[in-house]
């Protein structure tokens, strides 16, 4: 159970943050230099499989055994490393071989990787309900998400906003 809840923790950390800076910053900065690229709308399946991956590694090597060793520095900087790791693969290796790739992108990019997977992993196991003994509450809290992800939509339609 103690995985799952951290499995649980460390993604919606991860997808929550990285959903505001692709939208705010990196797509934006993508449009400026290679918006003949881009799709119009995001491919889910392959989003969906890198995220459930990418956050499945970094509770595996990050914040599980940080976790374990009641660690929480080393929760940051295993996922801080792996995120460089992970990020930095993907800029250096576009950087390298597209001619439109740019410096900018590729600093920005990696220090967000960073900073994100080492912040995520050391929530998802240190600012969560695992370390506090809170996981019996989660039932009820997930239930509380849900009624209000579908109520406030349902209760501002009602009052015709838009």
């Amino acid at each position: 159970m103690q995985i799952i809840v951290l499995y649980l923790a460390t993604a919606v950390v991860f997808l929550g943050l990285d959903a505001v800076m692709l939208k705010s910053v990196m797509r934006p900065m993508f449009e400026a230099r290679i918006s003949d690229w881009l799709v119009e709308e995001i491919r889910i399946g392959p989003a969906a499989a890198f995220y459930l991956f990418y956050v499945a590694g970094v509770v595996w090597l990050a914040g599980w055994p940080a976790l374990k060793a009641d660690a929480p520095v080393q929760a940051l900087a295993t996922g801080a490393v792996l995120g460089a790791l992970a990020y930095g693969t993907y800029e250096f290796t576009n950087y390298a071989t597209l001619a439109r790739w740019s410096p900018g992108m590729v600093a920005l990019d990696v220090a967000w990787g960073t900073a994100l997977t080492g912040l995520s992993a050391w929530v998802g196991g240190f600012g969560n309900a695992i370390h506090f003994g809170l996981t019996p509450f989660i039932a009820g809290d997930v239930v509380k998400a849900a009624v209000a992800a579908l109520g406030f939509p349902a209760v501002w339609a009602l009052l015709g906003r838009k």
